[in-house]
């Protein structure tokens, strides 16, 4: 039975890579109806098109807005629909419930009208989505070159002893520059020694390689966090790269954070309370962003380094009996609190990007 007119319709959304199941429930929850569309332009419009048969569509839950359900979550922003991100149930309640696309959409519809799911998703259009898709690939270059540099130096430790006494215990980059320039002789044939050279000599022109890839890529990111937050830029200990990740854990809507207490609880570094009875007491908070709270903390690591304020700061809490870890939790803390007073509070125009 449809619903009439005036009655505002909520919809959830089970994402996969090739198709979507939607659900449709009413102001009090009841099911009013489930269906899978194609995870294309034209499925996403006749999803949109099947929920309004209903009446009045009020808001979407969207598991995945991040990652399958992205282009769903753009394509419903784009037309006016507020779009709500909801996190797959626990495994408690699908013991309970049992496990399947049509009951997986109905609870993320059911979580938005109860208010268990209720996080503005993120706008995945504009610069901040721009920083995040080039963060993909610097992370996956620093990751390649990781690995190659740990093959070289692994073979540095296996090899013939004349190669192996000239490049043992060298740094990253020198070890790189003599391995590049090793050089075979048609004399030396088919040798250990020879075949040493030339995989030594593959690898460190691959690391080259990366390097100059990570570097066409941080040109690039350079002017886009300088585009969309030029203010976090200028705290001290922020790079680009720590700038990068916190304003990808914020969003291109960073207003929906409704508070710094919020954007704290995102990045992980909010206490949780764990107080019972007379006992009031909090935990460490080992969920959240944890991309943003590696950033932060190498925010407090080069304060505790190079800012006077801060170093102070240690000191003072270390005198209280305080552990260093203890102390760098705080400074987690208020640098999550500085930080929010710096993320962009609307659309950052698209800048011009060149290679």
């Amino acid at each position: 039975m449809q619903q009439p007119a005036t009655a505002a319709v909520t919809g959830g959304v089970d994402t996969h890579r090739d198709f979507h199941v939607a659900a449709a429930v009413d102001g009090l929850g009841a099911e009013l109806g489930t269906a899978a569309f194609p995870a294309t332009r034209a499925g996403y419009d006749r999803l949109l098109r099947w929920l309004e048969r209903f009446g009045p569509v009020g808001r979407v839950g969207v598991e995945g807005t991040g990652s399958y359900g992205a282009g769903l979550a753009r394509h419903l922003a784009a037309r006016g629909v507020e779009v709500v991100e909801v996190d797959r149930p626990n495994r408690q309640v699908r013991r309970q419930r049992g496990k399947s696309d049509p009951i997986d959409a109905l609870m993320a519809a059911k979580a938005v009208v109860s208010g268990s799911a209720r996080a503005q998703a993120k706008d995945r259009e504009g610069v901040v989505e721009s920083i995040r898709v080039l963060r993909v690939t610097r992370r996956s270059a620093h990751a390649d070159r990781t690995r190659a540099v740990n093959q070289l130096r692994s073979l540095v430790s296996t090899a013939p002893e004349p190669i192996r006494r000239r490049l043992h215990d060298l740094p990253r980059a020198q070890l790189v520059r003599r391995a590049v320039s090793l050089r075979v002789s048609p004399d030396e044939g088919l040798t250990l020694d020879s075949a040493t050279k030339v995989a030594m000599r593959e690898l460190a022109r691959r690391v080259r390689s990366i390097d100059a890839e990570i570097a066409r890529v941080d040109a690039v990111l350079d002017g886009l966090v300088a585009e969309a937050a030029p203010s976090l830029l200028e705290l001290h200990g922020v790079g680009t790269d720590t700038a990068g990740a916190l304003l990808v854990a914020a969003g291109e809507n960073s207003h929906r954070l409704h508070s710094e207490a919020a954007f704290a609880h995102l990045c992980g570094v909010a206490p949780i309370p764990a107080s019972s009875g007379s006992a009031i007491r909090y935990r460490l908070n080992r969920g959240g962003d944890r991309g943003a709270n590696s950033a932060l903390w190498r925010i407090v690591l080069v304060r505790m380094r190079s800012h006077e304020p801060t170093r102070r700061y240690v000191e003072r809490r270390l005198a209280e009996g305080l552990t260093k870890r203890e102390v760098m939790r705080c400074l987690k803390r208020y640098v999550a609190r500085e930080v929010y007073k710096h993320l962009p509070r609307g659309g950052v125009p698209r800048p011009v990007m060149t290679t």
